[in-house]
């Protein structure tokens, strides 16, 4: 597989993830832990019927403890503090703290052998950051001491997020297959949390379980998988920079889902995304040969 072509599956983790905000609104109310724990289990069951038609694949799951240290704490640990930033802090200042991650994975980059950090690819995810602040801007306000922890707690999630992206390049030799075991254990902690401090809510309607099974195979699922390849084997700074389309794409989604309604702001936003994606692509997207 060339870096490209990983790089270009990669992508893909970021169009399943746009669509999280508006399969979540469909699932009606979830509470997170149970969410996370229903859609996590999905998404493991997926790549576990999978190993039925290759037996071999269920040797991915012997790793050393640093790789389910890492793979576990990234994908429980992100969304642990995430969901505990948007139970104490607005959605939008915690989802703006929340996508400092593109331009971290960016800059962290720069620390793996081999890799350097071009002024195009910090102008693109510069210039995404920039979209991303204008996207939230009209949303934002002032906060009371009351939603420092939650602000926090999602300052903390994207350094998380960034370091589990970044330290799955230094796992290379780790398979993708592990990542159904990290799903696993992500899914059996959100459970455990879930029966600390929530109350079990099941889905009322149809819709809202198509909408969970949606999510565990598609956002919560997969999208895992591919990012790993992406991560692993394509090119880290293009897909940071681009990781930025990300709350655009979400957005956009919610617009065409009623959710939300489109703006001039937005408009703006998604240039200077969209510009920002291009440009830190520069070497992919103009590359002669493949």
């Amino acid at each position: 597989m060339t870096p490209r072509t990983a790089t270009l599956i990669g992508l893909t983790a970021i169009l399943m993830w746009s669509l999280l905000s508006v399969l979540t609104v469909a699932t009606g109310k979830i509470p997170a832990f149970q969410l996370a724990a229903m859609t996590f289990a999905i998404g493991a069951l997926v790549a576990f019927a999978s190993f039925l038609f290759r037996p071999s694949a269920f040797n991915a799951l012997r790793q050393p403890p640093i790789a389910w240290v890492v793979g576990v704490g990234g994908l429980f640990g992100y969304h642990a503090l995430y969901f505990l930033a948007l139970r104490f802090a607005p959605p939008a200042e915690a989802g703006l703290l929340n996508y400092l991650w593109p331009l971290l994975i960016v800059l962290f980059s720069s620390l793996l052998p081999g890799e350097r950090l071009a002024p195009h690819h910090i102008i693109g995810a510069v210039l995404g950051l920039a979209g991303t602040v204008l996207l939230f801007a009209g949303n934002t306000g002032s906060f009371t001491p009351g939603q420092i922890p939650g602000l926090a707690a999602a300052f903390v999630a994207a350094f998380v997020w960034a370091a589990y992206s970044v330290m799955s390049r230094k796992l290379k030799a780790v398979p993708t297959d592990a990542v159904a075991g990290f799903c696993l254990a992500t899914a059996l902690l959100a459970a455990l949390v879930h029966g600390m401090v929530e109350t079990t809510v099941w889905p009322e309607t149809v819709g809202q379980w198509l909408a969970i099974i949606a999510l565990g195979v598609g956002p919560v699922g997969a999208a895992f998988f591919v990012w790993d390849i992406g991560m692993k084997r394509g090119d880290i700074r293009v897909l940071g920079a681009a990781s930025y389309a990300t709350p655009l794409l979400s957005t956009t989604f919610l617009i065409l889902a009623g959710f939300a309604q489109p703006t001039a702001t937005i408009a703006i936003a998604a240039i200077l995304i969209a510009g920002g994606g291009l440009i830190a692509a520069k070497d992919m997207v103009w590359r002669k040969n493949p």
